[in-house]
């Protein structure tokens, strides 16, 4: 194991996650209320919306508005997702507002590149040095590589450490192609058949191939699994999570409907707390904006300290 790092960069996809899933519509102006909510926490990175195909993605039909509408917290990076040129010209309106860097974005598992994407691993390669080509076109660094059912798939099944590493290097060889260097590898629990052993085997395959490579994890909760598997990537000294307030979301194409989301926020806000790794966020904060979702969204969400609160806010009342 490496030594537990002194500090976590979380990555926030409430808005951009959760919202894409959700029956709705959710007005935009929620959208906008919980994304400058969010901003007050402490909370560095925000991932406010998806510019991609709206028939397969109604919720996100008001993107432009949304990224219209926020107002920008200085020192926050507000981000967006898209998959195609078409969805990279929509975000560049907003250059300067949101942050814009490149991705090349694969799946372990070609069963789940053709739900999610309408495209096996082959033609999705092809369709990342489309999108490469693009984002060189339009002055975009491509900093990322990004893996999709890292860990299991509900149409594919296991996926061994072995596939995962092959996947990192088809991203890695397209990158290097177009003279592209890559700093980071994001590895996704997109269908949550994540475990802690799957956690530690799949962070040491990529670490033992590409050591240089900072590794994040993107974690689902659908099996009550995700908080433990933070707690294993990191005590394997791994820096960068994504996350959703309150465990907003969820992959409107994994096939499981109702499954639960990201992992909250504020729960790995507190493993990170109570680990004594600095996140720089407000727990207390960020718990009542996710309260404030849960009155978005209309309905009750996975996170428990929602309801239980946070162990510092009963420390000061016992003192």
């Amino acid at each position: 194991m490496a030594d537990l790092p002194p500090h976590v960069d979380i990555f926030e996809e409430g808005p951009r996650e959760g919202f894409q899933i959700e029956p709705g519509p959710i007005p935009t102006a929620d959208k906008v209320a919980l994304i400058e909510a969010l901003a007050e926490t402490g909370l560095r990175h925000i991932q406010i919306c998806s510019f991609v195909n709206t028939r397969l993605v109604p919720g996100w039909a008001d993107a432009e508005a949304v990224a219209t509408g926020f107002r920008p917290k200085p020192g926050v990076h507000y981000a967006a997702l898209w998959f195609n040129e078409t969805g990279l010209n929509r975000a560049l309106a907003f250059a300067g507002k949101l942050a814009i860097s490149g991705s090349i974005s694969l799946a372990a598992s070609n069963a789940f590149s053709i739900k999610n994407l309408n495209r096996g691993h082959a033609e999705n390669l092809e369709a990342m040095r489309k999108q490469t080509a693009a984002h060189q076109k339009n002055g975009v660094k491509v900093t990322r590589v990004g893996v999709m059912a890292a860990f299991g798939c509900n149409y594919q099944g296991d996926i061994a450490p072995e596939l995962v590493v092959r996947t990192v290097a088809d991203g890695l060889a397209v990158a290097t192609e177009f003279g592209e260097t890559i700093t980071d590898v994001s590895l996704a629990d997109t269908m949550g058949w994540a475990t802690p052993t799957r956690i530690e085997r799949g962070v040491a395959a990529v670490r033992e191939r590409w050591p240089e490579l900072r590794i994040g994890l993107h974690l689902h909760d659908t099996r009550g699994l995700a908080v433990a598997n933070a707690h294993a990537g990191l005590r394997l000294g791994v820096t960068k999570f994504d996350s959703t307030v309150g465990g907003l979301g969820g992959c409107p194409f994994a096939g499981q409907k109702g499954a639960a989301g990201n992992i909250a926020t504020e729960e790995l806000a507190l493993l990170c707390e109570e680990m004594g790794i600095d996140t720089g966020i407000d727990l207390d904060a960020l718990i009542e904006v996710g309260r404030l979702a849960e009155r978005i969204v209309g309905h009750q969400l996975p996170s428990e300290l929602l309801r239980a609160g946070s162990l510092d806010a009963f420390r000061r009342k016992a003192a």
